[in-house]
């Protein structure tokens, strides 16, 4: 892709990464935010960063479908760091403001609720992600090990699919959607890497 296009394509995804951001300083500033503001900003927080990391994990089968969709990759990168900014966001939503930064009550809520424990989780594996996003650390670990660190990203997904299921009440079905894609998204990638294989077999005589 050129460059000409390419700069303003990021913007617009910069823009498009930081909208739900201004929204919620928005709502914080001008009192919006109903009477649970602390739980409108976790929610959407927290939902930003799974629509996001779906969004993030969807390049990979597209660019397989159709080689004209390889520029897609020059993206993944920026919304993985936006995945882990809004996923940062949703964890200090809880450590400020539902534990008052109290270790002691964080740490026996990680030991007895299960929705917490699997998202802390979920956030301890996009960590080393987001840390080694850079070329340097490319460099420095190769790219076997770093293609195989940042396969971490599928466990952070489903972590972060269960956790939602695990915060809801039950009967609400609002986590489906995610878990239909997160599904779709993770039996393409061995379907799609079969039939590259199988295109590139040698036709016999």
């Amino acid at each position: 892709m050129k460059r000409s296009i390419l700069i303003p394509l990021k913007t617009l995804v910069w823009l498009a990464c930081l909208w739900p951001l201004g929204v919620i300083v928005t709502g914080v500033a001008t009192n919006q935010l109903g009477p649970d503001p602390a739980g409108a900003i976790a929610s959407d927080t927290g939902l930003c960063a799974l629509w996001l990391l779906l969004i993030s994990l969807a390049i990979t089968p597209l660019r397989r479908l159709s080689p004209r969709l390889s520029w897609l990759i020059k993206f993944r990168r920026l919304l993985g760091l936006f995945v882990f900014f809004y996923a940062t966001l949703h964890l200090l939503t809880y450590v400020a403001l539902y534990s008052g930064f109290d270790v002691h009550a964080m740490l026996a809520d990680i030991a007895k609720r299960r929705f917490i424990t699997i998202g802390v989780a979920a956030w301890l594996l996009l960590l080393p992600l987001a840390a080694t996003s850079t070329n340097w650390a490319i460099r420095k670990l190769g790219g076997r090990r770093w293609n195989l660190l940042h396969k971490l990203v599928y466990l952070a997904a489903v972590g972060a699919v269960i956790h939602y299921w695990w915060k809801v009440k039950p009967g609400v079905l609002s986590p489906v959607p995610f878990t239909v894609v997160l599904v779709v998204l993770l039996a393409a990638r061995p379907v799609l890497a079969w039939n590259q294989r199988r295109k590139l077999r040698p036709v016999a005589a």
